[in-house]
């Protein structure tokens, strides 16, 4: 099965090896790269996060996708200028201080990449001024994603936030944040701009945000 088509049945089914195979042979059939993005991965992965949020495919699954996609936008990138990779903008990722969980942040991270944000992960247990940092080493970045698993980080959650709200770059970001213990009425309450309760809806979320 060739074609935009193709690429996109392979990604929904987390078919990694075919999908490099089939990226290559779109592109020597010379269907165009940002076309090959766009309407074959990016939109898997729409619907992939439509099918997770339904119940219909679990972790394991949307793994594998995110995965299969990564593989493809790997042979797609040489033939794509450099913005079009970013199309959806710049987030920085990490989970707040003292926290070291990071499977659910991972997986936020692939699932931004594949809704086409070029992401800067920080890791685990990240100071609230390494974040602020980071934005000011990067002022194109517009999305800034931060987890905490534990009820025992949740204070520097909201330390972070409030930091983050009194830096001069604030209007240019938006601020997600998520995790176990965490709620979209905590969210409001410590100035974040948006709560999501997984990784699907959280790129789904972040593409609404940042086009504003």
């Amino acid at each position: 099965m060739a074609g935009i088509s193709g690429i996109y049945e392979m990604v929904l089914k987390g078919k990694t090896k075919a999908v490099e195979l089939a990226v290559q042979e779109a592109l020597a059939e010379g269907c165009a790269p940002a076309e090959i993005l766009n309407a074959g991965m990016i939109k898997a992965m729409d619907e992939v996060g439509s099918q997770f949020k339904a119940g219909e495919i679990f972790v394991p699954e949307m793994l594998m996708s995110a995965r299969a996609m990564k593989k493809g936008v790997e042979v797609l990138k040489p033939h794509l200028a450099s913005e079009a990779l970013g199309t959806a903008g710049k987030a920085v990722i990490g989970t707040v201080a003292g926290d070291l969980h990071d499977i659910g942040k991972n997986l936020v991270g692939m699932m931004l990449e594949s809704a086409g944000f070029e992401v800067i992960d920080l890791g685990v247990d990240v100071s609230r001024e390494k974040f602020v940092k980071t934005v000011e080493k990067n002022p194109d970045v517009n999305l800034v994603c931060c987890s905490a698993l534990l009820t025992t980080t949740l204070r520097a959650l909201r330390d972070t936030v409030s930091y983050l709200n009194k830096a001069p770059f604030r209007k240019n970001i938006k601020i997600m944040v998520g995790g176990a213990p965490v709620t979209s009425a905590l969210a409001e309450e410590i100035g974040a701009d948006a709560y999501t309760e997984d990784a699907a809806e959280c790129a789904q979320k972040a593409r609404e945000l940042v086009r504003g």
